[in-house]
């Protein structure tokens, strides 16, 4: 069965436009990537965990800040290799230079013996939807379009 996954993509309003919020993953793998290398704040899903449960909790591990109010359903997308990304949206703010990470271990560099601890996410940062479809891992732009016709919607019916 494949991994399945959940995340948050956290959005503010700028003018007329929208702004949101990804993350850039750490350690050496990553460290020279940028296009397509970015993502919403997401992981994987624990046994017995719903998927809005799990977004929330890897919000927290990766930003260091909770994920409160109502999150808004972004549908299910599927990654590169079978992973199964739940996606919801939600409104709000944070400050990207305040960032806490929770961190993993590997052996690096490959074969030497030596565990190093790299920080999940590096960084993270504000992009306009343009930006973000330039940046985000492929397989999630449909999260930034949903999200843009919801807000484009709810523009409408005020």
């Amino acid at each position: 069965m494949a991994a399945e996954s959940a995340g948050i993509l956290l959005y503010k309003r700028q003018g007329r436009g929208l702004l949101v919020l990804m993350v850039h993953p750490g350690g050496p793998f990553w460290r020279n990537k940028d296009d397509g290398a970015w993502t919403i704040p997401k992981g994987e899903r624990g046994a017995g965990e719903d998927a809005e449960t799990t977004a929330r909790r890897e919000f927290a591990e990766e930003l260091g800040a909770a994920a409160t109010g109502a999150l808004i359903p972004l549908g299910r997308i599927r990654q590169r290799g079978g992973k199964q990304v739940d996606g919801f949206a939600l409104e709000g703010d944070l400050d990207v230079e305040q960032i806490s990470s929770n961190s993993f271990e590997i052996e690096w560099p490959p074969r030497s013996g030596r565990r190093q601890s790299f920080p999940e996410v590096d960084r993270a940062a504000w992009f306009s939807p343009d930006e973000a479809r330039q940046k985000i891992n492929a397989a999630q732009r449909p999260f930034i379009d949903r999200l843009e016709e919801l807000c484009a919607q709810s523009r409408n019916q005020s």
